[in-house]
């Protein structure tokens, strides 16, 4: 770490947090049924959709074949109950495709997401 960080800095930062919610998807022995293709396009337009709401603040789909099935992983600028209520919509949790957990989290106002040069990180 190259910055002090100062209890009252700590404090401030803490009175300004916002309940938010962190979804963890997770595909299912289901993901390759019939109709699979056509569900997860809607499910992907259903997800773009909450992100130009801003009800999804960050939005990021798994790429990977990880061994969890991870699908992908929301921060929601709603809490847990009612990203429960919204994700159970989802076309492809309707279709027993994905799984899900919301969890209670805080965000900070002015988080940002840094884009950084993918070519340093990897080497």
């Amino acid at each position: 770490m190259t910055s002090t960080v100062t209890d009252t800095q700590i404090r401030d930062l803490a009175a300004t947090a916002n309940p938010a919610s962190i979804v963890i998807l997770r595909w299912t022995a289901e993901r390759h049924q019939d109709g699979a293709a056509a569900t997860e396009l809607e499910h992907q337009r259903r997800m773009v959709a909450l992100r130009a709401d801003g009800v999804i603040a960050v939005l990021c789909p798994v790429v990977d074949d990880s061994e969890a099935g991870m699908a992908g992983v929301l921060i929601m600028s709603i809490g847990a109950d009612e990203a429960k209520a919204l994700i159970a919509e989802d076309p492809c949790v309707q279709a027993g495709m994905m799984t899900f957990e919301a969890h209670t989290c805080l965000t900070f106002p002015g988080d940002p997401v840094p884009v950084h040069d993918h070519r340093k990180i990897r080497g």
